[in-house]
């Protein structure tokens, strides 16, 4: 699996937020990556056939001002619990296989979670809840996920965020979702040829990957499907089937009031993590 590099928190050389290209594990960025600054930046800036290069501009996109503010300032001021450890503070890149078979769609970063720790669903309750389902079906090496350098891997699976900044109060607007989606669209493009199922958590992943799929060529049913959870839809994907299927987010809202039990996470991922292995 490589070399297991220590916890960020235990180096004491890194700043908060991460300036790009300093050693931070998984960081991957420059310094000479270009910076998207406005909407129609990003819009530029994901026109790339390199997943790498995605992935690398996603992490130093300044678009949207409100988010920058936000997740620099919980960065800097952070957690008290956390108060001892560097924090990413920049926006988290997809993470995981470079030829998914199972895409994970989520909403954003939380801002002492991924936001903290740089690497999606990271360091949080939900990301524990997430993590350990996935472990448990088979699409995940490790049942925890703590930080960037902990030797999880993810198996033919790829996790991805609507949003790719923490939010306050983990709601984007309607006009930051629409700036980030870009970064989206290309990713699903760029993994597109292996995926064969797409986990949303979330109606607001739900409809952004309904919105991915037009975007990128692929024909949901007419009458648009509805969200729930356990909720399925067949996709036509340039004539291959590929599924899209529901389930309500580990939030801690969520999983606290039984909304979503361990069972109920585990039936959907398991479906996926089946559905993954099928051929087309």
């Amino acid at each position: 699996m490589g070399e297991q590099l220590p916890h960020p928190a235990l180096g004491g050389r890194f700043a908060s937020p991460v300036p790009p290209g300093t050693g931070w594990p998984g960081d991957p960025a420059e310094p000479t990556t270009p910076r998207a600054r406005t909407a129609a930046g990003v819009r530029r800036l994901a026109r790339t056939d390199d997943l790498a290069v995605l992935d690398a501009r996603v992490s130093v996109c300044g678009a949207c001002p409100r988010l920058v503010r936000w997740r620099e300032d919980v960065a800097r001021d952070k957690r008290a619990s956390f108060a001892g450890e560097p924090y990413w503070g920049r926006p988290v890149p997809g993470w995981g296989s470079t030829t998914p078979r199972v895409l994970v769609v989520g909403l954003a970063p939380a801002a002492n979670g991924a936001n903290r720790t740089g690497r999606i669903f990271t360091g949080d309750r939900s990301g524990d809840w997430l993590f350990a389902s996935l472990h448990r079906v088979g699409l995940a090496t490790q049942p925890t996920s703590v930080h960037a350098a902990d030797g999880l891997a993810l198996v033919d699976t790829r996790m991805v965020a609507t949003v790719r900044c923490a939010p306050p109060l983990n709601k984007p607007t309607t006009e930051e979702k629409e700036t980030c989606a870009p970064w989206l669209h290309t990713e699903l493009r760029l993994v597109a040829p292996s995926v064969r199922v797409v986990v949303a958590l979330g109606s607001i992943g739900w409809d952004a990957a309904l919105r991915a799929f037009r975007e990128v060529g692929w024909r949901a049913p007419a009458r648009k499907p509805r969200f729930g959870h356990g909720a399925t839809a067949p996709i036509d994907a340039d004539g291959r089937a590929v599924t899209l299927l529901g389930s309500y987010h580990p939030s801690q809202q969520n999983t606290f009031t039984g909304r979503l039990t361990e069972a109920m996470l585990d039936d959907v991922l398991g479906r996926a993590a089946h559905l993954g292995r099928m051929e087309a």
